[in-house]
């Protein structure tokens, strides 16, 4: 066969982004169509290639102890399955007309327009970096990837001060604040809310709190920082808010991220309310037949609620990769949304949730009916048996469940699976109660919490 004809007449798909949800799709779309029939260019304009996000905080806090364990596949394994893989090339336009995408080599500066019949768009997300006097001096991160990660641990090996602030209290600052007691920091979290963990109800996320003091970490609750303070140097030296002022040899932003989108918008390309691409089941861009998108820079579907939510996961990045990289093959995946799963730990703290909190489902017109309750880990007996609190969400009238929250030590987290299955298949409490799960004194009492938070708000939902 002539090669130069082979080449003329492939398709060419090009790859934004070089993490979960883009390598994925280019991985898929290779296994379904070798590289006579498509040729697959991926741009990345970072140093690292299909890497655990959710792990940078466990290498920053000592339990990962190199970066390339955090790595799923190198350039280099990615181009031995004939993806031209081009590092440190960042695409800054998409020009949707003429199908192409403009890059630049970040090394040399050289720029050049990549032509493609079919694009996917995997750009991620980028931390929250607040608007405010000094946010950008040296010592302040924002940690969103192994790039940001290397950045934050080479300050931590040449600070000499041990004082770290947290800006943010959600999952990743809760995660650096745990890092960082395990480097032998004194941390403070500055928090904007009432409790850390907003995605945690208030009475839920108390126990967080508390835990947080007893490790040691200062908490800081309903203050806002409105400056980032330097020295003479010009590196932080504090961090303040409306009252006070906080010691701070290194600052770690732990705010959120946002969908990066600014190359989409731009494009024209449509977004919803919380900035991110809007796609259909199969993951195509709406509107746009040879566009896809997947991972951080995207929404999805809940399923509980029914609305459009960026939720930033490697969970579902690696689905959406798949979904997507089977359709550009000539396949057909969906993927059919989400319930809002995660679980996080501080120390030996484990912390979960899925579905709605109270205020999802006040804002979305729900009535419902919530119970709290303690057990245990294991049967009380059983040497090792750790207490738990489980909140439970149900509707009234109909009793579907609609969210479930836990917070306990070990044998906690990993309970919420249980509810995110009964969640994703629109189970009510009352048919919950009777669901066969495993027993044994060393993993559960008899009643499963969940199913002893099943129990007290089905009987909540009869009484209603």
């Amino acid at each position: 066969m002539n090669m130069s004809r082979t080449r003329d007449t492939r398709e060419r798909l090009v790859v934004i982004g070089g993490d979960a949800a883009g390598m994925s799709a280019a991985s898929q779309a290779r296994r379904l169509k070798g590289p006579d029939e498509l040729e697959i260019v991926a741009f990345e304009r970072g140093h690292f290639t299909s890497y655990s996000a959710c792990g940078i905080p466990y290498w920053v806090g000592g339990d990962v102890t190199e970066p390339d364990q955090l790595i799923a596949r190198t350039p280099e394994e990615h181009r031995e399955r004939d993806i031209d893989l081009r590092m440190r090339t960042e695409v800054t336009e998409i020009d949707v007309d003429r199908q192409r995408v403009r890059a630049r080599d970040l090394e040399s500066g050289a720029e050049s327009w990549t032509s493609y019949d079919k694009l996917v768009i995997a750009t991620g997300a980028r931390p929250i970096r607040p608007d405010m006097p000094g946010v950008d001096a040296p010592g302040v991160h924002g940690v969103q990837t192994l790039d940001d990660g290397q950045a934050l641990i080479d300050t931590l090996a040449h600070t000499r001060g041990r004082k770290a602030v947290v800006v943010g209290a959600g999952y990743i600052g809760v995660e650096m604040a745990e890092a960082l007691i395990n480097r032998g920091y004194e941390v403070t979290v500055v928090n904007r809310g009432s409790e850390p963990m907003s995605t945690l109800d208030p009475d839920m996320g108390r126990l967080v709190h508390e835990a947080m003091e007893g490790l040691g970490i200062t908490m800081v609750d309903d203050a806002a920082v409105t400056k980032v303070l330097t020295g003479e140097d010009g590196r932080v030296r504090a961090v303040a808010t409306e009252n006070a002022e906080y010691p701070a040899d290194v600052v770690v932003l732990g705010i959120g991220v946002r969908p990066e989108t600014t190359l989409a918008k731009a494009a024209g390309l449509p977004l919803g309310s919380h900035g991110g691409l809007l796609t259909d089941l199969a993951m195509r861009v709406r509107g746009h037949e040879n566009i896809w998108a997947g991972g951080d820079c995207v929404e999805v579907l809940d399923l509980v609620s029914g609305q459009e939510r960026h939720i930033a996961l490697g969970t579902h990045a690696n689905k959406h990769g798949q979904v997507i990289g089977t359709g550009v093959g000539g396949g057909y995946a969906t993927f059919p949304g989400v319930v809002g799963t995660a679980v996080s730990k501080v120390c030996d703290l484990e912390i979960a949730r899925t579905g709605l909190r109270e205020k999802d489902a006040r804002r979305v017109g729900l009535q419902f009916v919530s119970v709290t309750i303690e057990s245990t880990s294991r049967a009380g007996y059983y040497p090792g048996a750790s207490l738990m609190t489980v909140k439970m969400l149900a509707e009234r009238r109909t009793g579907r469940l609609l969210g479930v929250q836990i917070v306990g030590r070990e044998g906690a987290g990993k309970r919420v699976d249980i509810a995110a299955v009964a969640l994703t298949a629109g189970m009510t409490v009352e048919q919950m109660t009777a669901l066969d799960l495993g027993y044994a004194p060393p993993f559960s009492p008899v009643w499963d919490p969940v199913l002893v938070a099943a129990r007290k708000a089905a009987a909540k939902v009869r009484a209603s």
